[in-house]
């Protein structure tokens, strides 16, 4: 089994909360951590910007990516959400089987 994290971006905590919620109910993910009031410096439409915005760090199954991506789209207020997964090389094997218990395949 693969696990992976998923960073994805949100103007607010609370549309972060409300993202996290349904990943979580749905178990789509077994965890959604929420750092609220990070600073982002990005480019777009070629104009430099700076936001406040929140994270959500998403622990799930490789195989609930796209469920999980889905969902954000649907849910996010964003044009282009941040959806990124990294793999998870190594971790506990007792908090993998965790992970694993709470999604589904």
């Amino acid at each position: 089994m693969e696990y992976i994290v998923i960073y994805c971006t949100v103007p607010n905590k609370k549309e972060g909360k409300e993202i996290a919620t349904v990943l979580v109910e749905n178990e789509m993910a077994a965890c959604v951590n929420i750092i609220d009031k990070m600073e982002s410096i990005f480019s777009w439409n070629g104009e430099l910007c700076e936001e406040k915005e929140a994270m959500l760090i998403i622990k799930t199954r490789k195989a609930q990516f796209r469920n999980i991506n889905h969902t954000i789209q649907k849910m996010h207020s964003y044009n282009v959400p941040e959806v990124i997964a990294l793999p998870i090389v190594e971790a506990d094997e007792t908090y993998l089987k965790w992970v694993e218990h709470e999604t589904k395949e």
